[in-house]
């Protein structure tokens, strides 16, 4: 295998053999591929191809009883345990609104899917596994030990696909998000027109504004910018307080979101972890090149969040208070957001 060459399904078995304890995507990162390209090298072995059609999961997942749901991106990664419930497809966006696993999911982003079963000693590990075109990852679905074997084996059956190989090519689209100078008297007039914090994905492409932008260019009392380090300080403060957060992590198919308390804080190198009972978070404080507060008006009066976004200016997560429509914003909630520091703040 040389740098040029792309390594074919053998010779990434037996890089993962020498490398049992490296991640999977560090893997695919040395090897050059894609994480679905690790995966396919596995088909006929500990993989089965099957149909990777977002909706037609949704169809039979609250079947699977209690699961361990994953969704991420390239610097954090967000797992809840519970059932898949409260579901609703659509073409474009379909949700999930399970007490304890709360999606969004952009259904023409999915392409493909693997089932998984991986052994352990005397553990068996099964999942299912969904890659867009490009083979990243937009969702995986973990068996628990509560989880109802019999609906997996059936969901393997019916999606298995004819097509068994171990090839796998990426199909890669470039992004052709439009964006420009940021008219400012404009974007200011449209912010403070919002009356729904929805609304703001609507009002960025009508001006054609990258997010990241908008905020840096709206104005301090809507956005302003605190230290890198914020989401540490939030996660430590909210334990703290005991406050309902909503913490959401996305991808370009998934959005997943936590709400409720966060407890067990735990910083290992550049992660800081979230390890509760049915939620845990691993986010690269490292990645985090600038964090905002950010002020979106409501019907109820404004809503305000953290946003992290890393050096490309992709948004790596965000935070809001746990709020009912119809209800203001909670105050502890607004405290703990104005206390964060500022960047030219001394360290504390």
């Amino acid at each position: 295998m040389t740098d040029t060459t792309r390594p074919t399904p053998a010779e990434i078995r037996a890089f993962r053999a020498e490398n049992p304890k490296m991640r999977e995507r560090d893997i695919a990162a040395q090897l050059g591929i894609s994480e679905a390209a690790l995966v396919a090298a596995e088909v006929g072995l500990t993989a089965v191809r099957i149909d990777g059609d977002a909706n037609r999961f949704l169809e039979r997942s609250e079947a699977l009883g209690e699961v361990m749901a994953l969704t991420r991106n390239e610097s954090v990664v967000h797992e809840k345990i519970g059932v898949f419930e409260k579901i609703n497809t659509g073409k474009h966006a379909s949700i999930v609104l399970g007490e304890n696993i709360d999606l969004r999911i952009f259904p023409g982003t999915w392409a493909h899917g693997f089932a998984v079963t991986k052994t352990d000693g005397d553990q068996v590990r099964r999942s299912l596994q969904f890659f867009d075109k490009a083979g990243n990852a937009v969702h995986k679905v973990h068996l628990r030990p509560a989880s109802n074997l019999d609906a997996y084996e059936a969901i393997v059956a019916d999606f298995r696909l004819d097509d068994q190989s171990q090839e796998f090519v990426e199909v890669i689209s470039e992004k052709t998000v439009e964006t420009g100078p940021v008219d400012v008297e404009a974007l200011r007039e449209n912010w403070s027109a919002m009356t729904d914090t929805h609304q703001f994905f609507g009002m960025l492409r009508k001006l054609k504004i990258a997010r990241q932008d908008a905020v840096r260019s709206v104005g301090e009392d809507f956005a302003h910018e605190v230290r890198a380090d914020a989401v540490s300080a939030l996660l430590h403060a909210s334990a703290e307080r005991g406050a309902d957060i909503m913490c959401f992590v996305g991808n370009h198919g998934t959005i997943q979101i936590h709400t409720g308390p966060v407890h067990n804080i735990q910083p290992m190198g550049p992660w800081i972890n979230v390890m509760d009972p049915t939620f845990h978070m691993h986010l690269r404080t490292d990645h985090v090149a600038e964090c905002w507060v950010v002020r979106k008006p409501t019907s109820d009066g404004h809503v305000t969040s953290l946003e992290a976004y890393d050096a490309s200016g992709e948004m790596i997560v965000q935070f809001f208070g746990k709020r009912k429509e119809g209800m203001t914003e909670r105050a502890d909630w607004r405290e703990i957001l104005e206390s964060l520091p500022r960047p030219d703040s001394a360290a504390a």
